[in-house]
């Protein structure tokens, strides 16, 4: 849950009172063009950003975890990942060497085996290209490779930033498949800021339209997104 968050960089002030909730095991899309503060809100979720002001709490069984007064280690090992903007892997190290980066929390350093193999089974090219340099590989494949060493470290919740940008339509409908296929098969809770409009609706249950760092649209199911008046003139061209 996000409430009422303020946050920027310096004197410049990118969110303006944003307020979003990711309940259980739903896929939620966070729609907007670039430069509309879909990344700086996740930073915030993931500790990378301090806020200003407002509340970012994680439901738990037993209540609430205030994530704003966690580090990113921390808030990494309650079960949230991060497949952030532009990939972020480390080119001169293998896809393997990548992914066992990506299990450096206790919870997950004692699974490797099993979520290695886990990786593999979800995403075959990554086995086939294990021993593979990160940095020689497609931008569909690096894309696959953020996303599975976001789960090597066994998380409960996925944040997933951008994951279309820079990538062939056809690779982004199977990352997007993939990512559908990841929540429905494991239960996954994925909060996806994402501004291809027509791939996000095809695995979202519901979304919210950031407008220069403010939400101006809820929509409690992908029908009413499309017929929102904000997606028909930026998005659809209606």
């Amino acid at each position: 849950m996000v409430r009422n968050v303020e946050a920027g960089y310096g004197a410049v002030r990118v969110l303006h009172g944003v307020s979003i909730e990711v309940r259980e095991g739903e896929t939620v899309a966070l729609l907007g063009a670039n430069g509309n503060g879909k990344s700086t809100l996740l930073k915030c979720i993931m500790g990378m950003v301090a806020p200003e002001s407002g509340e970012i709490f994680l439901e738990t069984d037993d209540g609430q975890i205030d994530l704003t007064q966690k580090t990113t280690e921390e808030i990494v090992s309650l079960g949230i990942a991060l497949v952030p903007e532009g990939r972020r892997l480390f080119p001169k190290l293998t896809v393997e060497e990548n992914l066992l980066l990506g299990a450096y929390r206790a919870e997950a350093r004692a699974g490797i085996p099993t979520n290695l193999a886990f990786c593999f089974e979800t995403f075959p090219v990554l086995h086939v290209r294990r021993r593979q340099l990160a940095g020689s590989m497609s931008g569909g494949e690096q894309q696959m490779l953020a996303v599975a060493r976001a789960l090597m470290s066994a998380p409960r919740i996925l944040l997933v930033d951008e994951p279309s940008v820079g990538l062939a339509p056809i690779l982004v409908s199977r990352v997007i498949a993939k990512i559908k296929e990841l929540k429905e098969r494991y239960q996954l809770t994925v909060l996806m800021a994402e501004q291809n409009f027509n791939q996000a609706t095809k695995i979202a249950d519901r979304g919210y339209i950031i407008v220069h760092g403010k939400i101006e649209f809820e929509g409690r199911s992908t029908r009413e997104l499309r017929e929102n008046e904000l997606v028909k003139k930026y998005y659809l061209g209606v």
